[in-house]
């Protein structure tokens, strides 16, 4: 009782007000645009140049604003927002009506778990290595080029290392394809041939991430484990004759590695609103690429369908660390 009373529960409160407070947040800012959706879906339907009688034009921005609920308070929108997401309902989409907002997110959202998932966890995993072993065997002269390479990427920004490498690789050497998540009239089924196309069209943009996402947990790692290092137990293990690996191993990394448990958490999270720049850069078919097209046609429905997606995975998957942590870290405890 003790652990619901004084952990568990202070944690939930915790975790529902910072969800409601990220929602809501979500739910204003887009009408804060100045870009109205429905004037811009009329703008384009006239760019097409036909001609429509002016009050036909008003009838249909009428029709689409009651549609949408935009002719509403504020207040009755937002209720009828927290009614729709409480039944998983986004509405429909604005730039690709009549689509519902869940079934774009849904053809996009295997793209980005696919690439970003993978990308990091292996920049994770490969990053605290790296850096944990540049930061406590400082003298390797491997792990100094190791250092001096993290140095020279970690400021290049996503787009800079993505156009680099399309540049290069798709180019100069045409090894790979410029954009895109497979080739264009391809058969989508679970076959090799499908799967090595969506695999040559994802190496570039997961190759742009891995270095970035590698150089950061290097870096990060690095300083944590030369604080580690001046710990007494780390001290009073050399004295004690015991072996440089092992102590590394058993006693350095394990508590190194603990802030970067939350640290993994919080990139775990940002999966479900994709990689913007990345995804822009090479046209990938993620959700990424999906929230920029709605947030450049102000789509109010698709760009709160994938936000809010984003705050919850992110929130909940905070909160599970949060519950398991004592599981990783014994000086912790329920109380």
């Amino acid at each position: 009782m003790r652990f619901v009373r004084r952990y568990l529960i202070p944690r939930l409160i915790q975790y529902v007000l910072v969800t409601w407070l990220g929602i809501t947040v979500v739910f204003i800012i887009p009408r804060l645009l100045p870009s109205d959706p429905i004037e811009s879906m009329v703008a384009t339907l006239q760019a097409q140049g036909t001609f429509r009688d002016p009050e036909a034009v008003r009838q249909m921005v009428d029709t689409l604003r009651d549609m949408y609920g935009l002719e509403k308070s504020l207040p009755e929108q937002y209720i009828s927002f927290w009614k729709r997401l409480l039944s998983a309902d986004f509405g429909p989409s604005y730039f690709s009506f009549p689509t519902p907002v869940i079934k774009l997110i849904g053809r996009s959202f295997p793209w980005t778990v696919g690439l970003l998932l993978t990308t990091t966890v292996l920049s994770w995993i490969i990053g605290n290595i790296t850096g944990g072993l540049s930061g406590y065997f400082t003298g390797n002269r491997l792990l100094k080029i190791v250092d001096w390479i993290v140095m020279f990427l970690r400021p290049i920004p996503y787009y800079v290392l993505g156009l680099t490498l399309v540049i290069l690789f798709a180019y100069l050497l045409p090894l790979f394809p410029f954009e895109g998540g497979y080739t264009i009239g391809a058969k989508i089924a679970f076959t090799w041939s499908f799967i090595k196309d969506v695999l040559r069209h994802a190496f570039l943009p997961a190759l742009s991430l891995s270095l970035l996402g590698v150089a950061v947990n290097h870096q990060t790692m690095r300083l944590i484990i030369q604080g580690v290092k001046e710990e007494d137990y780390i001290r009073y293990a050399k004295i004690a004759a015991v072996k440089e690996r092992a102590i590394f191993g058993r006693y350095a990394m394990k508590n190194a590695i603990l802030p970067q448990i939350t640290g993994l958490t919080l990139s775990l999270g940002q999966i479900f609103g994709g990689a913007l720049i990345t995804e822009i850069v090479f046209s990938y078919p993620g959700l990424g690429f999906l929230l920029y097209r709605a947030i450049v046609n102000s789509d109010y429905n698709l760009i709160m369908g994938i936000t809010t997606i984003s705050i919850i995975a992110i929130t909940t998957l905070i909160l599970l660390v949060d519950l398991l942590y004592p599981l990783f870290d014994p000086r912790i405890r329920f109380r």
